[in-house]
């Protein structure tokens, strides 16, 4: 049993890890209280990096992403690998590629990278380092995710959910846009599977199945036992909705897909938990969290 270290405390994915992983040999670090030669690493066979600044800010600058998403995990890696860890596993993001999907389709491991913002750049730019430090003995392991759901879940999901939940009627019927997305449960699988190979390199860790906004609405609908009604929003309102509310429109009406084929292929691997199975997960932990 590999003995694993995770660095980010009390993260919203660590703690899914920890909860779906079959290995149980696992300690977490807050990369909040130490430097990167602070850190013990002896004794440990993978670190798992995920800290991180993750959600948008006006008030954070791409020099603080930088600071934060690319040296601080690099110099961690490199301390690492002195310190003879076999293999370094960075959380990254499908925020590298760029703002939603161009007009050729799908994101692969091997399309051209030009992200948007600030947190995008930073993940790709430490992407970049850290794969230069990878060699026989040591495992550089790059994992990509788009939006990642499950329990104490936060952020567009959450509110997504608060909408479903708050609201019998909602305009999304007929919305046929594709979203790639990740249940923690299968993220869980897919680092097991990378450690036991020891397999380096970049890969995409994403459910089986890229559901519609309307599927997605009609599954947390089912998990939260809502009888939610769905009617189209016509042009005039999409339109409206694309000039004044452009975020909201771009996170619900436009596609952004990935394509892991050759993720699945290197690891002879399929994800072990559907759309239905992971969102009945989620929702039981947000209707927890809510009665307290």
């Amino acid at each position: 049993m590999p003995r694993i270290l995770i660095i980010g405390k009390n993260s919203f994915i660590g703690k899914n890890y920890r909860e779906y992983s079959k290995n149980s040999s696992i300690d977490e670090v807050d990369a909040k209280q130490y430097k990167p030669e602070e850190l013990n690493f002896e004794g440990y066979d993978v670190v798992l990096h995920l800290a991180a600044i993750v959600h948008q800010s006006g008030n954070i600058g791409l020099e603080e992403y930088t600071r934060v998403n690319t040296h601080f995990p690099v110099a961690l890696a490199e301390q690492a690998k002195m310190a003879g860890v076999g293999q370094f596993i960075f959380m990254s993001t499908s925020k590298v590629y760029g703002k939603y999907n161009p007009a050729m389709g799908s994101w692969t491991e091997d399309s051209p990278c030009s992200p948007a913002n600030y947190y995008g750049i930073s993940k790709l730019r430490a992407e970049l380092e850290l794969l230069k430090l990878n060699d026989i003995s040591f495992q550089v392991s790059i994992i990509r995710t788009p939006m990642v759901y499950g329990r104490g879940v936060k952020a567009n999901m959450l509110s997504l959910i608060k909408l479903v939940d708050g609201l019998p009627l909602l305009p999304f019927k007929r919305v046929n846009n594709r979203r790639s997305l990740t249940f923690a449960g299968n993220l869980a699988a897919y680092i097991d599977r990378i450690i036991e190979l020891k397999t380096q390199g970049v890969f995409i860790a994403m459910d089986a199945y890229s559901p519609s906004t309307e599927e997605l609405i009609v599954s947390i609908a089912a998990a939260l036992g809502k009888n939610t009604r769905l009617f189209s929003p016509g042009r005039l309102a999409l339109n409206l909705g694309k000039h004044f509310f452009r975020g909201y429109y771009e996170r619900l009406y436009l596609d952004e897909v990935l394509d892991n084929t050759k993720t699945l292929e290197l690891l002879s691997f399929t994800p072990p938990y559907s759309l239905e199975e992971g969102m009945a997960d989620t929702i039981s932990s947000y209707l927890q969290l809510k009665e307290k």
